[in-house]
């Protein structure tokens, strides 16, 4: 890919795209963030991800991911995509990559809101540890809180990578789930646990073909915020999931990543919430260790 008319056909398929779900896309958010990272977009996985919730109507999300010889905030803030403000999200990323082995990395995006997170990969088969990572000193204090919590759940070794949201100043953990994380009983229990509803028999069975589990925390408050699972599917039709009439119109409409898998995550929050989000593929890399993991996902 080079020159700006490569990057129109990005755009392009951005706003084509954003078009079926009736969102308008901002050439002002969306462009700089394109242009910013061109050089890496052609080996990038590039996702367009949409959600069932009342939060993120209106917003059409994309995400792509980046070398580990490139430093995506750094970029972010060179081209002038996101500020500083002093609040310790802003650190956590160089905090990882001081203290931890990273592979790669990924940048999402919205139509509307800009630029928003940047999540890190960790190398293939050195899965981090919640202690190491809770001792990092820009990490919220409610991942050490609920250490023990992830440890009688088997996933406190098991973390693939972390995602920072700078825009809602949260930050995720991603596991990978072994089936007796995502069985029914044990999924009831972990919500149970943590104060979050007992999910619905719908979101139980959508649950149990889950590969990976992630928390959502922040800075101002020691709860867990939110659970997510992720499935891996060519058809989310034919899932348990109630991805409403949009959605729905969105996978019969787009026409990018007809022949590649779909991600479908389903999260519950901690008002008892539950809503699913997917995510379609723009450009996929079959040689990439990224296709099948999670490429994003804030629930």
């Amino acid at each position: 890919m080079s020159g700006t008319a490569d990057l129109a056909g990005v755009y392009a398929a951005v706003e084509e795209s954003a078009g079926l779900l009736d969102v308008a896309c901002a050439r002002e958010k969306v462009w700089p963030i394109l242009a910013a990272f061109e050089e890496v977009l052609p080996n990038a996985v590039i996702a367009f991800r949409v959600a069932t919730n009342a939060r993120h109507e209106g917003e059409f999300d994309c995400r792509f991911t980046v070398p580990g010889s490139i430093d995506p905030y750094a970029v972010a803030l060179e081209k002038g995509l996101t500020t500083r403000t002093g609040h310790p999200a802003e650190a956590l990323v160089a905090d990882v990559q001081k203290h931890c082995a990273v592979d790669s990395y990924g940048v999402d995006f919205g139509v509307l809101g800009g630029f928003k997170k940047i999540w890190v990969y960790f190398p293939g088969g050195r899965h981090e540890s919640i202690q190491h990572l809770a001792g990092l000193p820009s990490m919220p204090a409610a991942l050490a809180e609920n250490a023990d919590f992830f440890t009688r759940y088997g996933l406190a070794d098991k973390v693939d990578l972390v995602g920072v949201d700078y825009a809602s100043r949260t930050m995720n953990v991603y596991f990978a789930a072994s089936p007796e994380v995502v069985a029914p009983d044990t999924v009831r229990a972990m919500h149970r646990e943590i104060g979050l509803r007992e999910p619905s028999q719908e979101m139980l069975d959508f649950c149990g073909r889950a590969f990976g589990v992630y928390a959502t925390v922040n800075w101002d408050s020691l709860k867990v915020e939110r659970i997510s699972y992720s499935v891996k599917t060519e058809n989310p039709l034919e899932l348990s999931a109630r991805l409403g009439a949009k959605v729905e119109q969105f996978l019969k409409s787009v026409p990018y990543g007809t022949d590649t898998p779909k991600m479908v995550y389903a999260a519950v929050t901690s008002s008892g919430e539950e809503y699913y989000k997917l995510q379609s593929y723009y450009q996929w890399r079959t040689n990439s260790r990224l296709n099948l993991s999670y490429i994003g996902g804030r629930s």
